[in-house]
């Protein structure tokens, strides 16, 4: 077995065992055991028995010590010296200190570089490294650190250094505590020369700074651009052109479509390639100076993709092509003329081969159809921007131009994507320029054009719906009115105990319902009439809530929220709350197994409308009221039908299809708009967004006091009644003069003025229709006080007290009953106009 070599390196520390001790304890234990013989047997057992249990004593001390780590076998120590070894001869200088800054080990290294040859020579960390200021100030640090139990790492730049062989040295010195130490608290310096080390470094910064030296004033401009966009480095060639300032760039300042104008940044964008694959294109583009002038470059645009086909940072030169940049030849003009109109155009163009392969395309198109321009090779077509539907138009269309045909009809078709989008395309021939082109594709979104054509015609649709029911509605308030009318006299005339009694009843009853179905029509055709107040939302919702609850149930939970400082709005309160109360009741109907309605309110400014995405929506400022849904949802095949008229997904028997259709009626009336958000299975959410009102000094919020009706219903003076369906006239003749009136009655407007003439002009007050052949009710209304008949007028119509008031003479004052009504509402409303 080899002898471990001795080493040059100073140890100090405390070391324990002697071979002359044990010999000695042998001894004394012999001499002990001989003594023994000498005495006694029962003595000298006693005393046998008493020294074995003093050496079991020492042995299991001897035991604990050794697990505690006081003991250590000679084959540890021999381990020891292993690693001591290791330490005197390693390359980097050690010191171990005690925290008097006695020294109590360092190795050869150490020894080396402060030139020590004896341990009187060796000096510490703090004596050895004295110097400048930066360097004192860097040891101080140091031990400081080592004062303080810590971990310390400095480098430092020594003149001259320790070795005096170089004009200067680096050193690189670490301090750290040594947790077991004996019983003594110590410390460890390392100090290692990084004089090389440091040199190597320096050359490899000085070449790369040769090369960005190299690079940014190469007579070509050079960028990079990660995949979002992002410019991360410019050169200064590139950056002299464009005028930027190069501390811009690489803090997220500058990117893609800053530099590139046009489309040009979504052409670059719309390079795609497979895993681990290198791209490079060539791109003719128009790059922007900074102040908004356009340089014609030509573009070599190189991108390497990951596994995953992520697109890596780009690295792409820049050849800049503006006059007098290259030689002065017109073929070369002219290509850059053509470049620059190709990419600027706002048509996107593509060229193609025979199956669709894309060749080239401009900015414009790659901005349109970049599904098209993902991929290489054969993937990289113009079907992929295309909705698979619309493939086999568009090649029918490619193979007629192949063909050589000319006036190809265009094709409109659906682009692929997340979202709906459409484009025109026009394709033509192309002669083969040796690049497999064989036909142009021009394309034009008509994205915007298709939505409002749909808009359009669905506004259109909605209006010819309205009008008809509107009509159908008017024409059944007369018929109404007279059922109802005759009802009320055949009960007047009969007591609740007559059996006819009931059915009377029933006839009025359902004559009443018929009457509200014809409301909601006249709701939804816009011509009710409303009675608009001021409101605060907020206040109107927190008094419905109580029956909203009852509505929904107890397996519904249901959620009010309301924004802050809601902005007043003005409509009829009870329209409104008829409003949220079938929105309400959908949502209920749409959760039969239970589930949450959110119901809830927020100011929306004209800046804020654009989020929305509908473009319908005038920008202004609204309050905005949403009743959202945890339910089925509405399939997207019904919900452009929802709001029409008697259209329902009930079962029979279950909606009479006409809530909806009310709440859009209403909502329109008074100004607002109303949407609907949907996704089959994830709930429903509706959007009613009403105008903000700008309340004037003398507006108050108050709610409608109702006045009591007179008690006593009888009265006298002459009634005009004015109305041309006779049903409805020979009712309320019968019913006014049951109550002491005398009733001249008329079938126009024309009889009307005539029947007035007659009269002389002594009448107390018209009652008239609004609508009537020969005549209407406003006009009639006009010549009589041109004739100076001053006489009060009730006009009733089915029509919204709206839909006639315009016509009338301004300033006049009138009063109003709305279509059908019952007995007694005619005769309150004759007896508080006559007194």
């Amino acid at each position: 077995m080899s002898q471990i070599p001795t080493s040059a390196a100073l140890d100090r520390t405390e070391r324990t065992g002697s071979p002359g001790l044990v010999l000695l304890l042998a001894a004394v234990l012999v001499g002990a055991a001989a003594s023994f013989s000498f005495l006694p047997p029962d003595q000298a057992g006693r005393l046998t028995i008493g020294l074995l249990a003093f050496l079991a004593i020492v042995g299991v001390v001897g035991l604990f010590a050794y697990a505690v780590g006081f003991l250590q076998f000679a084959g540890e120590s021999a381990r020891n010296d292993v690693t001591k070894l290791i330490a005197d001869t390693g390359p980097e200088g050690l010191l171990v200190t005690e925290a008097d800054a006695r020294v109590v080990y360092a190795n050869e290294t150490y020894m080396a570089l402060s030139g020590a040859h004896d341990p009187a020579d060796l000096r510490t960390v703090e004596r050895l490294f004295a110097g400048t200021p930066d360097v004192s100030e860097a040891v101080y640090r140091l031990a400081q650190a080592a004062r303080e139990n810590k971990r310390g790492a400095e480098e430092l730049r020594l003149s001259p250094p320790l070795s005096g062989e170089a004009a200067v040295g680096w050193y690189r010195i670490r301090v750290r505590p040594l947790e077991r130490f004996g019983h003594k608290r110590a410390t460890l310096w390392t100090v290692a020369d990084v004089t090389r080390e440091r040199e190597r470094h320096e050359n490899v910064f000085q070449e790369l700074q040769h090369a960005i030296d190299f690079l940014d004033h190469a007579p070509a401009g050079f960028f990079s651009a990660d995949g979002t966009g992002a410019v991360s480095y410019l050169n200064a060639t590139l950056a002299g052109w464009l005028d930027y300032d190069l501390a811009q760039v690489g803090s997220g300042g500058l990117r893609l479509s800053d530099m590139v104008a046009g489309d040009g940044a979504a052409l670059l964008s719309a390079i795609s390639g497979g895993a681990g694959e290198v791209r490079t294109e060539q791109f003719d583009v128009d790059l922007k100076r900074r102040n908004g002038q356009s340089l014609p470059v030509r573009l070599l645009h190189r991108v390497a993709f990951a596994h995953d086909r992520t697109p890596g940072p780009s690295r792409t030169l820049v050849i800049n092509r503006a006059p007098g940049e290259e030689p002065a030849e017109d073929l070369r003009a002219a290509e850059v003329r053509f470049a620059r109109f190709f990419n600027q155009t706002p048509m996107a163009i593509a060229a193609v081969d025979d199956k669709g392969r894309i060749v080239r395309a401009n900015a414009a198109f790659a901005k349109l159809c970049p599904e098209a321009l993902k991929g290489s090779g054969e993937s990289r077509n113009v079907y992929g921007g295309l909705a698979e539907r619309d493939h086999e138009q568009l090649r029918n269309a490619l193979q007629s131009a192949i063909a050589g045909k000319s006036e190809i009809v265009p094709v409109d078709a659906a682009l692929a994507g997340d979202k709906p989008r459409s484009a025109r395309f026009f394709v033509s021939a192309a002669e083969d320029g040796g690049d497999g082109t064989r036909a142009n594709i021009y394309a034009l979104d008509t994205t915007e054009q298709r939505t409002l054509q749909e808009s359009f015609a669905q506004s259109q649709k909605m209006q010819a719906i309205g009008q008809l029911a509107g009509g159908v509605a008017h024409d059944f308030n007369n018929v109404l009115t007279a059922i109802i009318g005759y009802s009320d006299l055949l009960l007047a005339n009969h007591r609740p105990t007559d059996p006819s009694f009931q059915d009377i009843m029933q006839i009025k009853q359902n004559a009443n319902r018929a009457a509200g179905l014809v409301r909601q029509l006249l709701a939804f055709s816009r011509r009710q009439t409303l009675r608009p107040q001021v409101l605060q939302l907020g206040d109107v919702l927190a008094d419905l809530q109580m029956l909203l609850r009852r509505l929904v149930g107890e397996k519904i939970e249901l959620d009010l929220k309301h924004g802050r400082d809601l902005w007043l709005v003005k409509a009829d309160i009870n329209q409104f709350e008829q409003v949220i109360v079938n929105l309400v009741v959908n949502a209920r109907d749409a959760m039969p197994d239970g589930g949450k309605i959110h119901v809830r309110t927020k100011n929306v400014t004209a800046a804020e409308c654009d989020a929305y995405d509908e473009t319908s929506l005038v920008a202004a400022d609204f309050v905005v009221i949403e009743v959202e849904d945890t339910g089925t949802g509405i399939p997207d095949d019904v919900k452009d039908k929802i709001f029409e008229p008697f259209f329902t997904t009930k079962e029979v028997g279950k909606g009479t299809g006409l809530g909806l259709s009310m709440v859009y009626g209403i909502v329109k009336q008074t100004g607002g708009w109303v949407f609907c958000d949907s996704e089959s299975g994830r709930g429903t959410t509706f959007r009613i967004f009403l105008p903000r009102h700008i309340a004037l000094p003398e507006e108050q919020i108050k709610k409608e006091v109702v006045k009591a009706p007179a008690a006593d219903l009888t009265g006298h003076g002459t009634i005009l009644l004015v109305e041309d369906e006779e049903a409805v006239r020979a009712f309320g003749a019968r019913a006014l003069a049951s109550r002491g009136y005398t009733v001249l009655e008329a079938a126009s407007g024309v009889e009307a003025l005539q029947v007035v003439e007659d009269a002389q002009g002594k009448i107390d007050l018209i009652v008239s229709d609004v609508v009537m052949p020969e005549m209407d009710g406003p006009t009639m209304f006009g010549e009589l006080r041109k004739r100076g008949i001053k006489a009060k007028v009730i006009f009733v119509s089915g029509y919204a007290e709206d839909a006639f008031a315009k016509n009338l003479p301004e300033g006049e004052e009138f009063g109003f009953l709305p279509k059908p009504f019952t007995l007694k509402q005619l005769v309150e409303a004759v007896k508080g106009a006559v007194g």
